[in-house]
């Protein structure tokens, strides 16, 4: 007789299904387990078995075989520890057969019996929904697979509460939901003095969910600017908050299994290897431009990141996926991300002040801003340069303005963004100008005779390529947006262009 025990196994955040099946015969003792394991599923069998002496049972003395199907799929990862010991329980008679089969098992087994958490239990808990089937996870990921809907979650702490759930000894209470917690005292744009320009940069780039690079010497503010665009960015909506915190489950960084409700913010430093940026690895785990998907990926001193992978960039800032292929599997995690860069205009940092400047300027400059290739300046809209503040601006006291005014505006340009694409382009699922393109961009972006005599001009005069050409237009439309105005007029796109550079950076 062979037991079934149903499991599944990770791509990306895409779901498979994996049937556990365990046989008892007879024969010369053996615990023999099959279906392309990798090292973690391998050495399960002696966690199991010690987690089966910790509850006084012990294995028979026959051949187990433990199959893994289908068997062409490798399995990665110690969350199959609880289906072979439950289809091991099960095959013993101690778990009942017809209740086991409306569950999906995932879980790290200890030796003294208790079920460790996981990675990946909000994406298993939605794949049980779909099967119509329960799922049996670690007390601690209960909290994170409640958020699955109507799928019924057993969380018990240890192979014991399991057992005596089934035998009615034991009653295992339902997990509760948990959302993360607000932070106290979020980062203000009040805590900034002077920068207005930037400050206006800012809020065009969350109203429209643009590209930002901001350039300037030391000091001049641009880590804190960047650290203050979530505090004006919209809360995630709910299914944005789903998404966003699979790809975090899958990561094993969702905190107590608490499900987002910020936009993620991801700073890595510019050591961070290509795989750490984009996704890779043994495992092909996320990247940080995944796990900044509908938030902020921040790059400080951006030219100091290795070529090669800013470069791997281009192409997941264009298409809002990035693509991890490897020989035997190809992995897509979604990366639709807001890129904020910031950068000194030279290595000394001081490329307009001729008395601290090093004696290579404007060379130095030159160098150092060509580690970044034009086509990904191309990617990026608004272009920024951020003075040095003025010791007089800091004297000044704080503004009046704070995040929580800045942020009601840009609530309010993308709800007519998000109205307007639901109008024309419902399918698409559009929320912002930056995701707008071909003809629905020109629909959307059509200036008045003014406006388009101004940007043809502009368009000769700076070079744009083709694709700077409708950034412009997308940058254009968030102006309008924020005045709000159905048309874009000449003013918007005399705004727009001036964020855009010309040529060389120097």
């Amino acid at each position: 007789m062979t037991t079934r025990i149903h499991t599944v196994a990770f791509q990306g955040i895409e779901v498979l299904p994996i049937e556990v099946q365990v046989q008892i015969a007879n024969g010369l003792p053996a615990f023999v387990l099959v279906g392309l394991p990798d090292k973690a599923v391998a050495e399960s069998r002696e966690r199991v078995r010690g987690a089966l002496n910790a509850l006084g049972l012990a294995l028979p003395p026959k051949r187990i075989t433990i199959n893994l199907a289908p068997a062409d799929v490798a399995k990665e990862g110690s969350h199959f520890d609880l289906a072979i010991a439950a289809g091991l329980l099960t095959a013993m008679g101690i778990l009942p057969q017809d209740e086991m089969e409306g569950y999906l098992c995932l879980g790290e087994v200890s030796l003294d019996a208790s079920i460790k958490a996981v990675t990946g239990a909000l994406p298993a808990a939605l794949a049980a929904g779909g099967q119509a089937r329960g799922l049996i996870c670690p007390a601690s990921c209960g909290g994170e697979a409640a958020w699955a809907g109507e799928v019924e979650v057993l969380a018990p702490p240890t192979l014991l509460a399991l057992i005596n759930h089934f035998r009615g000894t034991q009653v295992l209470t339902a997990p509760v939901a948990r959302l993360e917690e607000t932070a106290a005292s979020r980062l203000d744009l009040r805590d900034i003095k002077g920068q207005e320009t930037a400050k206006r940069a800012l809020e065009v780039a969350a109203a429209g969910g643009h590209n930002l690079l901001m350039m300037g010497p030391p000091g001049s503010g641009k880590s804190m600017l960047a650290a203050r665009l979530p505090g004006i960015l919209p809360p995630l909506e709910p299914s944005e908050a789903l998404e966003v915190s699979m790809i975090h489950s899958v990561a094993g960084l969702l905190h107590e299994g608490r499900l987002m409700r910020h936009r993620p913010f991801r700073d890595p430093h510019h050591s961070a290897s290509l795989p750490a940026l984009v996704g890779g690895g043994s495992r092909a785990k996320p990247g940080e431009i995944s796990l900044a998907h509908l938030g902020v990926l921040f790059l400080d001193e951006l030219p100091e990141f290795q070529r090669q992978t800013l470069e791997a960039l281009r192409q997941p800032l264009e298409s809002g996926r990035a693509v991890v292929a490897r020989a035997n599997a190809h992995v897509t995690y979604p990366a639709r991300v807001q890129l904020v860069a910031a950068m000194n205009p030279c290595r000394c940092g001081y490329l307009d002040d001729a008395g601290m400047a090093c004696g290579r300027a404007p060379r130095c400059a030159m160098d150092y801003q060509s580690k970044i290739s034009g086509p990904l300046f191309d990617r990026i809209d608004l272009h920024l340069d951020v003075p040095a503040v003025r010791p007089s601006d800091l004297a000044l006291p704080p503004p009046a303005e704070d995040s929580a005014v800045v942020a009601a505006r840009v609530a309010h340009a993308r709800l007519r963004q998000r109205a307007r694409f639901d109008r024309l382009a419902p399918r698409l699922g559009l929320m912002t100008n930056a995701e707008a393109e071909g003809a629905l961009l020109s629909e959307i972006a059509e200036a008045d005779a003014d406006g388009r005599t101004l940007l043809t001009l502009a368009s000769e005069r700076l070079k744009l390529s083709a694709r700077g050409y409708h950034r412009v237009l997308r940058v254009a439309r968030t102006l309008a947006d924020l005045d709000d105005s159905e048309r874009v007029r000449r003013v918007h796109l005399a705004e727009a262009l001036s964020y855009r550079r010309s040529g060389s950076m120097t």
